[in-house]
């Protein structure tokens, strides 16, 4: 769950050179992988905001969260078909991902309430900055659904709402809460960094060599230095340092 941000401008003009040309194996892998990779965390991400639903503190909030789980599990539908129209098995294309992202889950298991609406607003962001940023070198159908798939759909707002009237209840929980903010930002990048690099075909649409331009050792620090800002833009908004 994220607000889209625009990728690197430098990096547009590459994109108009692409070709929704799926004859090109390499750029298909990479392409079901990147999809496989989404589906998984958004199929994830649903099951721990089922889970997260019980620590709430009151019925609203259970029901804000229950409605956040249910849009996450609506944008997987729309990644398997996309995974089916190329060809590809929705399962299979998932199932490399299962066991990092349930690591980084229990890795990262929220003890409260607080602790989940961070994560599902900080750590989801981050994550979805991320894949936004390798999309921008797809083609444009693959693009712009990856970019639906991503979207905050304005339940960013209700996580903002909900942490600041916390703090201000009980300003000891910003402390801990932006600690817990920096946490989730070191071991999300971990995450995103791993996932590409076990990934060939992730790897090389990033570093070039699927007969199509990559990402610069500058452009790779410009792109860091982008998902940093999101960060501390989110960190801010929820009352918190970053």
């Amino acid at each position: 769950m994220t607000e889209t941000s625009p990728a690197d401008p430098a990096n547009q003009a590459l994109v108009s050179q692409f070709s929704d040309d799926f004859g090109d194996r390499a750029y298909r892998d990479a392409v079901v992988d990147l999809l496989g990779v989404i589906a998984y965390g958004e199929l994830s991400a649903f099951e721990r905001m089922v889970d997260d639903a019980e620590m709430a503190p009151t019925l609203g909030d259970k029901m804000a969260m229950a409605a956040m789980a249910v849009k996450e599990f609506g944008h997987v539908q729309p990644l398997m078909d996309r995974l089916i129209a190329l060809g590809a098995d929705p399962v299979a294309a998932m199932q490399p991902f299962e066991k990092p992202f349930d690591e980084f889950h229990a890795h990262t298991a929220p003890r409260d309430w607080w602790e989940g609406l961070i994560k599902a607003y900080v750590g989801d962001g981050l994550a979805a900055d991320f894949y936004l940023e390798v999309a921008a070198f797809l083609d444009k159908d693959t693009r712009d659904l990856i970019v639906s798939s991503l979207e905050d759909s304005g339940h960013g707002d209700f996580v903002v709402t909900r942490v600041r009237a916390g703090i201000e209840a009980d300003p000891r929980l910003g402390g801990r809460l932006a600690l817990w903010g920096r946490r989730l930002m070191g071991e999300a990048l971990s995450q995103a960094q791993r996932t590409a690099a076990d990934r060939d075909a992730l790897t090389a649409l990033l570093a070039g060599g699927i007969d199509r331009p990559g990402m610069d050792l500058a452009s790779l620090s410009r792109m860091f230095t982008r998902l940093t800002e999101r960060h501390t833009q989110r960190m801010s908004a929820l009352g918190l340092a970053s």
